[in-house]
């Protein structure tokens, strides 16, 4: 067993919850084999690099090696490596924001987020 469809393998390594979310990852463009639009029905191969979208998040994994049966989560680990990206690091700024539903600010409360948008503390 040397390839296997794309839908299947990101099923059986727990990439996708089940294969019709595989499938319609496939099909809604969300996943990439090689930097190529993938259908469900593309075939990996070891030593491909996969890039899916799910649950908003994109991981890139490289197929170390191909399974077509669900396994175990620790044996599904060990089929991908994992080529993902950091994500950049959060604001170190403290982003000012009212409450929705709120209204408009009073002037008191304008002046402090001017003070705080000038970079000056209250």
């Amino acid at each position: 067993m040397e390839s296997t469809r794309v839908d299947r393998w990101l099923w059986a390594v727990r990439l996708t919850k089940t294969r019709p979310d595989a499938a319609a990852a496939c099909r809604g463009g969300h996943v990439r084999i090689n930097d190529k639009p993938a259908k469900p029905a593309t075939t990996v191969v070891p030593g491909d690099e996969v890039r899916v979208r799910v649950a908003g998040t994109t991981k890139v994994v490289e197929v170390v090696r191909v399974i077509q049966k669900r396994v175990g989560a620790a044996d599904a680990a060990t089929c991908y490596l994992d080529r993902t990206p950091k994500p950049p690091p959060e604001a170190l700024m403290p982003v000012a924001r009212r409450d929705r539903g709120a209204g408009r600010p009073t002037k008191r409360e304008r002046r402090v987020l001017d003070r705080f948008r000038a970079g000056r503390t209250p």
